[in-house]
């Protein structure tokens, strides 16, 4: 599976970092957020949303307790957080996945919780901490359409001067 690792040294960082990945998502894209509490993932969303829907950046909160919150735009982004949910009988039953490959982007923090409900062609966002306010993050894409985004995100990343192969990327 191609992959690309990058490194963020704030959450400002981070969130340039979704600007930059959501300036190249389409309706019916899919991105799994994995990691910790407190690792970046609604940051990340924040720049997603930010360059898909501008206009509803400033709402963008983790939907711990609301499960999913959707911001309208050109391509609206459905923002969910399964950290509360079991598996895939409660996401089920909640019937939330008819959102995973319709008329907008779908971001999932904690898509750990999904087994058979998570598409096959998704790009999976993995954070760690790096020490301080550093987060390593790895971009994993399997799928067509995922492989194709990554390998437009690298070369984005090519463009800028900070971006090197081995080290990754700091914004």
């Amino acid at each position: 599976m191609p992959r690309v690792q990058i490194i963020t040294g704030s959450s400002q960082e981070t969130e340039q970092l979704g600007v930059c990945i959501g300036s190249l998502l389409h309706p019916g894209c899919f991105v799994a957020l994995q990691g910790g509490l407190g690792g970046g993932k609604t940051c990340l969303t924040r720049g997603v949303v930010d360059a898909l829907a501008p206009q509803s950046a400033h709402l963008v909160a983790s939907p711990t307790y609301a499960i999913m919150n959707c911001y309208p735009g050109a391509t609206p982004v459905y923002h969910f957080d399964f950290y509360r949910l079991a598996g895939d009988d409660d996401i089920a039953e909640l019937g939330f996945e008819e959102y995973f490959s319709g008329e907008g982007v779908c971001i999932v923090e904690w898509s750990e919780r999904l087994t058979e409900l998570l598409p096959s062609d998704l790009l999976t966002i993995l954070f760690e901490y790096g020490g301080d306010d550093r987060r390593v993050i790895t971009l994993t894409s399997s799928g067509q359409k995922s492989d194709a985004l990554l390998e437009q995100l690298e070369e984005e990343l090519q463009n800028k001067k900070n971006f090197d192969r081995t080290d990754g990327y700091l914004v």
